[in-house]
């Protein structure tokens, strides 16, 4: 029986057995309920982490380290994977049935995809869910496909606006700006006063949407199965994005490594603001030159005339459904570790990571962190995002849209519905107009 594609695999109670279920209905039961001294659990694991391998690839291999003063025999391979080629290179080994990681650090549209694939484990009544509750119901709900469970949350996070304090201040700028109307006063501001550009803006669809949500757009319409990408409202707010670059308020971004440009440009103050998500605070206050966090402004991404708020993001624990079923008990410990209130309460005193545990906000090392604190007003405000399988293969499209509008100047109607001509096409092929 396969274990992959025709094969749903099913984490089975306090006890750890496990079950496989196979698609015609087919039952097979191996192991019994364990009470394994952590000190002998021996196995071998390989953790695919698609983290800023510079940035935050040496705080998780901390973690690694302490999981292993509890469970010295249990070796984690950890492989850091670029972010970019993971979903795919995990797709194709998982079909494969040979070369897949034991456990993936997944972003969050990834799962409900590789869920429907059969490559991922239903963690329902494991260990991993005993605390189900303690969760944040978001980013859990990312986890969840066809009744089931397939992750657990890593880490949270949305889009907000980053600034340099000194900047603003020396531009007169009193306050972060909150509409989109006030960023191109205030970047325009900054480049006459300070010699610094404004804004700097990166040309993906990811960081485009806080644009498109502002006017009250968004990319498909789940309930009504319908294709929104084209509308009124995601154009008006695609020409907002595109304003900001021909006014010159904000820099005129490159073809390539336009996202690499943005962080050396805001890390060195030559740029004085930019759109983007926590994972990077840890890289710009270990900038020797930008002043360290006491001079990183955090404030919700500006509004546009509907709303404000960027797209829900962040990264769960999955276990992948092909693994020996000798591996799975260590598996669940691993991820029960790296999961724990502890743990990620470990990540956001280190790395400004937002916890997706209740009870981590009630300790006190979070509880004081400025960075957690000043993410809180945007993560209150990100905008959800639809989770469906089809979900991790709309940003392709996105991206190059992105790229002809704000580089190539492309007009933004029709790039938009060249999207959604591709996403029938190519994504959401069951969805209208």
């Amino acid at each position: 029986m396969r274990r992959t594609a025709k094969g749903v695999a099913v984490l089975a109670s306090t006890a750890l057995a496990l079950t496989l279920v196979a698609c015609g209905g087919e039952e097979q039961g191996a192991g019994e309920g364990s009470t394994t001294d952590p000190a002998t659990m021996k196995a071998e694991l390989t953790w695919w982490d698609t983290s800023d391998p510079k940035n935050e690839g040496p705080v998780f291999q901390e973690l690694i380290a302490r999981f292993n003063q509890t469970y010295p025999n249990v070796k984690i391979n950890y492989q850091s994977v670029p972010f970019g080629e993971a979903q795919n290179q995990f797709k194709t080994a998982a079909q494969a049935e040979t070369g897949a990681p034991d456990i993936l650090r997944a972003e969050v549209a990834w799962v409900p995809e590789f869920a429907s694939l059969g490559y991922l484990y239903a963690l329902d009544g494991s260990e991993l869910l005993a605390d189900e509750s303690d969760f944040l119901a978001t980013p859990l709900a990312s986890n969840k496909y066809d009744g089931k469970t397939y992750g657990v949350p890593q880490v949270t996070d949305t889009l907000s606006l980053m600034y340099n304090k000194k900047l603003l201040a020396e531009a007169g700028v009193a306050a972060a700006p909150t509409t989109w109307a006030e960023l191109k006063t205030a970047a325009q501001a900054v480049k006459q006063k300070t010699g610094a550009d404004g804004l700097y803006l990166n040309p993906a669809g990811y960081f485009l949407l806080p644009f498109l949500y502002g006017e009250g757009g968004d990319l498909v319409d789940v309930p009504a199965k319908k294709i929104v990408i084209g509308s009124d409202q995601n154009v008006a707010g695609l020409k907002i994005a595109k304003d900001l670059i021909d006014s010159g308020a904000a820099v005129p971004p490159p073809a390539t490594d336009s996202y690499g440009t943005m962080m050396t440009l805001f890390k060195e103050e030559k740029v004085a603001m930019i759109i983007n998500g926590p994972w990077e605070v840890n890289n710009v206050a270990q900038a020797p030159t930008f002043g360290g966090v006491e001079n990183l402004g955090i404030a919700p991404v500006p509004s546009g005339s509907a709303r404000a708020g960027g797209p829900v993001g962040g990264h769960n624990y999955t276990i992948w459904s092909g693994m020996s079923e000798e591996k799975v008990e260590a598996a669940v410990a691993f991820v029960a570790f790296m999961s724990s209130t502890e743990s990620q309460a470990f990540l956001a005193e280190k790395l400004g990571l937002l916890p997706t545990r209740k009870s981590a906000y009630e300790i006190d090392a979070v509880l004081s962190n400025p960075i957690v604190t000043a993410y809180q007003p945007a993560v209150e405000a990100a905008v959800g995002r639809p989770w469906i399988p089809e979900a991790g293969q709309f940003f392709d499209p996105l991206d190059q849209m992105a790229t002809e509008v704000l580089i190539q100047n492309r007009d933004p109607k029709a790039a938009l519905d060249e999207v959604a001509k591709r996403y029938q096409a190519e994504v959401v092929t069951a969805y209208g107009f």
